[in-house]
């Protein structure tokens, strides 16, 4: 099955939009089922980095520890699950529109399951799908609007 794409236009400059999305401690502050994230040690914006992501996955908290695979700034950032029975991978890629005042996000969402995860797969591909467009919304408005200083 092929990843999960989506793409969103976001009136910023492609630095900052990479800065805030990418940065895995603003996650709660955007992508609405993150409950919380910990930081393995201290800010993760190395490859080889891990951090721990809490969500809600159906009426369930989950948590994932996920490595970085990929820092680009400003362009592409990409992470994977490193345990547990569902193991999301996920890349932001961020092209600057407009002479750089707005920038292009597609995001990539896939998911690899180990063990009980494996039948489950289908079933949070189908959450994603139907969840993470309104996460995306909820980036642009809250960088557009200037809510992401600070």
């Amino acid at each position: 099955m092929p990843p999960i794409e989506s793409t969103i236009d976001i009136a910023c400059p492609a630095d900052v939009v990479f800065a805030y999305a990418t940065d895995p401690t603003r996650f709660p502050e955007w992508q609405k089922d993150v409950v919380r994230v910990r930081l393995a040690a201290g800010r993760p914006s190395t490859v080889g980095s891990t951090f721990t992501t809490t969500r809600w996955i159906g009426r369930t908290e989950r948590t994932t520890t996920q490595e970085i695979t990929e820092v680009v700034p400003p362009r592409r950032w990409a992470a994977r699950g490193v345990d547990g029975p569902i193991r999301p991978s996920a890349s932001i890629t961020v092209d600057e529109l407009d002479g750089g005042s707005t920038s292009r996000v597609t995001f990539t969402l896939d998911f690899e399951g180990h063990g009980i995860g494996v039948p489950l797969v289908p079933l949070v591909r189908r959450q994603a799908q139907k969840a993470a467009p309104g996460s995306y919304r909820n980036l642009k408005e809250r960088l557009e609007s200037g809510a992401t200083t600070g």
